[in-house]
Formats: structure tokens, sequence, C-alpha cells
């Protein structure tokens, strides 16, 4: 008979090992699905910075009166690319800096589009076309991706407060990860646009 019961807590305590191992495994793919999400982000991010400059080149021709405008775009363009933030160390305050620089950037992109508007010759330049095009298939991506990464927090965040995994959560230090969620007050809530 001591032989059947030490089989049986033997048996469970294996299953309790299996049990620690696949939540274990789980946050850990969950985590990492957020840090891909995040990697998601941050590649359209500097999508968008690279077709700036050229943007601000193509208009700077044709409207060259309009530097105070080309200025503020280059200089919200600077203060959202010094922002660098890692996946697996975000804070909230990192990620509340970098939602304000985007919208800084959202709003000066708007003038600047505003700005071409008043120049017909720009506005059916090919170059000015194919940035614009561009720039509108980013701020989309930019958004999709945005949405990729807050479902990804979502399910991550849930599940280390779900029981049991939330035991497994806090011995292995599994922390509870941002929403990159814009200011209440941000121009960069509507989509930059470049219509024309």
């Amino acid at each position: 008979m001591e032989l059947t019961t030490t089989t049986i807590i033997i048996g469970a305590l294996v299953a309790l090992l299996v049990a620690v191992f696949v939540m274990y495994n789980n946050l850990v793919t969950l985590r990492v699905r957020v840090e891909e999400a995040w990697a998601d982000i941050d590649v359209q991010l500097k999508r968008r910075y690279d077709l700036i400059p050229n943007l601000v080149e193509t208009v700077k021709g044709y409207a060259k009166h309009e530097s105070e405008t080309l200025t503020a775009v280059m200089e919200a363009r600077s203060k959202a690319t010094a922002i660098n933030i890692d996946a697996s160390k975000v804070t909230g305050e990192q990620m509340a800096a970098l939602a304000g620089a985007s919208a800084g950037l959202g709003g000066a992109l708007g003038k600047l589009m505003a700005v071409a508007e008043a120049y017909p010759d720009l506005k059916a330049d090919k170059n000015f076309l194919e940035l614009q095009s561009s720039l509108e298939d980013t701020e989309n991506k930019i958004q999709a991706s945005r949405r990729f990464y807050n479902g990804n927090v979502r399910d991550y965040n849930t599940k280390i407060e779900l029981v049991p995994s939330n035991i497994i959560a806090s011995v292995f230090a599994f922390t509870k990860k941002e929403f990159f969620e814009l200011p209440e007050d941000s121009e960069a809530r509507d989509p930059v646009s470049v219509q024309f």
C-alpha cells in the first residue's frame, strides 16, 4: 500500500511540475508576442521617420517661404526619433513620451499637408504623390501595428492575472506591460490626412 501512495504522490508532483512548465511557457510565449508586436510598431515608426525628410525636401522645392512649417516637421521628427524603447523593459513614462512625440509629429505633418494644399504644382508632382501615398500607407500600418500590440498586451496582462498562472507570473517576475495609448488631447488620434 505504501508503494501505491508513493506512486500517487510522485505522479501528482510530476503533473504539477508539467503544469508549471506549461504555464511558464505560455507566459513566455505571450511576452515574446508583445515584444514582437512592439517591434512591428518600431519598424513602422522608423519607416515614417525615413519618409519625412524626403517629403520635406520635395515640399521645400515648391514652398521656399514655408520654412517655419518645414522646420517644425523636422524638429518633431527629431524628438520622435530620439525616443528609443526596449520592448522588454518598456515603462509607462517611455510610452507616454513616445505617444506625445508621435502626436507632435502627426500635428506637424498635418500642417505640412495643409501647406502643400496651397501649391497646385506640388500636388501634381510625381515624387510628392508617391511620398504622400507611402506616408498614408505607413500611417495606416502604424495604427494596425498599435492595435496588434495592444491586443497582445491585453492577452499577456490577462494571463498574468488569471489563476493559477498569476502564481507562476509572480514567482518568475512577469510584470504587466503598458498599452500604447495616445494622449487624450492628441492631434494624432486622428490619422494624418494626406488626401488632396
